[in-house]
């Protein structure tokens, strides 16, 4: 197999929603096999079903495992024995536990090395749920089965506009205060940091902290937490060399277009950096999974059951997750070769 070509994993998704069809729409383009291998993680006949429903001008070269996939074609590991229904537009057992047995599939098969990166079509969070899977999302799950030595996972949501990490995803409103601690903060801010270097090639990154309260606080009048918590989690950022600022009240950040000077936000809660993100710039927007040793992609939307089954949705996103998943993973492959063989101190202390 072509070195130069990224063995991309994709997870079926929901299959009541819209993952089949934004897959088999972005493979539609033949350019897409020339910079990777797609491996789809699936049901067969399902697969089959949405393409003769929606319509769709697809095919894809059936396989037991990644190790057969093949140069140019779509492949497909089957993971599911027993039938599926599909129902288009709502959430069931079935389609939830689809989800889950392609996801499990595609987990074990990168363990024992059978692909580069991981691209997640959409599950139903609530179908999803099972005895094994008790998480709020994939973010949770992923980082559960593969982060090393207790490394948290980080949600990154990017675009051409900007990059919005988030301190705490899939919290309640009510309990995003009392997760919003100094060691959170600091742990978020070197996890951003650390990917702002290696898996995007800034190499001197500026990120933007964003407040908790309305107006920052308002000098305490409107919580405390920016000054008790987040201004000393950043002082202690920029203490250690880090290139951070802030805390910004998101109203004004987002509504001037501040975060065009910064290379990343850092936002405390899941919809105050998500909402205005999704506004600005739904169509092109991808999440990323940063911190674990597996680059994983997802579209930045959710199983669209109003349009599933309708032949209407829009693949873009979901190709921009296939192209920020193949470029990161170059990044990183890059950055390691570039740090394999650091000069010694004693050259670098003669330099100075």
């Amino acid at each position: 197999m072509n070195e130069d070509k990224v063995r991309v994993a994709i997870t079926q998704g929901d299959t009541n929603g819209i993952g089949y069809e934004i897959i088999f729409k972005t493979f539609q383009d033949p350019a897409m096999f020339e910079v990777c291998v797609p491996i789809i993680y699936g049901a067969p006949k399902v697969a089959a079903y949405h393409i003769k429903e929606i319509n769709l001008a697809a095919s894809f070269n059936l396989i037991h495992s990644a190790s057969e996939a093949v140069e140019g074609k779509l492949n497909l590991v089957s993971c599911i024995d027993e039938e599926v229904k599909v129902d288009f537009g709502h959430p069931t057992k079935e389609s939830g536990n689809a989800s889950f047995m392609a996801l499990e599939k595609a987990i074990t098969e990168y363990k024992d090395g059978l692909f580069d990166v991981l691209v997640t079509a959409p599950i139903c969070k609530s179908a999803i749920q099972n005895d094994i899977f008790r998480f709020p999302g994939h973010t949770e799950y992923l980082q559960k089965c593969l982060a090393d030595n207790g490394q948290e996972a980080l949600m990154i949501l990017m675009n051409d506009l900007m990059r919005v990490a988030l301190v705490t995803i899939h919290v309640p409103i009510r309990e995003v205060a009392y997760a919003v601690t100094f060691d959170n903060i600091k742990k978020k801010i070197q996890l951003l940091q650390h990917s702002l270097l290696v898996d995007f090639r800034v190499s001197a990154p500026r990120i933007a902290v964003l407040a908790l309260n309305p107006h920052a606080g308002d000098c305490g009048l409107i919580g405390k937490e920016e000054q008790e918590i987040i201004k000393p989690a950043i002082e202690d950022a920029v203490n250690s060399g880090i290139q951070c600022f802030g805390p910004y009240p998101a109203d004004g950040f987002f509504g001037d277009a501040s975060y065009r000077h910064f290379d990343a936000v850092l936002a405390m809660y899941h919809d105050q950096g998500l909402a205005p993100f999704k506004a600005l710039s739904m169509s092109d927007g991808v999440n990323y999974t940063a911190g674990l040793p597996l680059v994983r992609t997802s579209p930045d939307h959710g199983t669209a059951y109003d349009i599933a089954g309708k032949g209407i949705a829009d693949e873009s996103s979901f190709r921009h997750a296939i192209y920020s998943a193949i470029d990161i993973f170059r990044c990183r492959r890059d950055y390691k070769k570039a740090s394999a063989n650091p000069l010694r101190n004693e050259y670098q202390n003669r330099k100075d």
